[in-house]
């Protein structure tokens, strides 16, 4: 009996499912190396997608800025489950990333036209701004559907 390896070979439509995935990220689930105990540590942040790389608006006064700074290397999940049918069928993707902060005033325009809530905290001064810049991601589209990619394939 031949074992079938579980991940598919990257081609169009998973490249185009991932792009289609991050450009409605409006949220995401943050995953980070906690500052004072290096356990993982997870958190629902804002997310975008510029086209190449994440951006997070994010307090100063939170656990996972901190430990951004302090460990640049994070993931994100991305992608949510339907109304209907079993939460597992519907697609995801985890992005792996090095974190690297950026000038929030650059991005004002393009993080307000997608969160316009967000005019209420953008300018305080507790938050800043983070850049999340793919080194990996594993895409599951559903069941049978498993590809990794490279940020070549963005």
């Amino acid at each position: 009996m031949t074992r079938r390896e579980p991940v598919n070979p990257t081609d169009d439509a998973a490249r185009a499912l991932v792009r289609d995935l991050l450009a409605e990220v409006r949220f995401a689930a943050l995953a980070v190396t906690h500052p004072d105990s290096g356990a993982p540590h997870v958190a629902r942040v804002g997310l975008i997608w510029d086209g190449q790389a994440a951006l997070t608006l994010v307090s100063t006064l939170a656990t996972h800025t901190a430990a951004l700074l302090a460990h640049p290397a994070c993931a994100v999940l991305v992608g949510e489950p339907g109304t209907k049918g079993d939460p597992l069928t519907h697609p995801r993707l985890t992005l792996s990333a090095l974190a690297a902060q950026v000038d929030k005033t650059a991005q004002k325009d393009r993080w307000l036209a997608a969160v316009p809530k967000a005019k209420l905290y953008y300018d305080f001064a507790d938050f800043v701004m983070f850049r999340l810049r793919p080194t990996a991601i594993d895409l599951n589209g559903g069941f049978g559907k498993a590809y990794r990619l490279s940020a070549a394939d963005l």
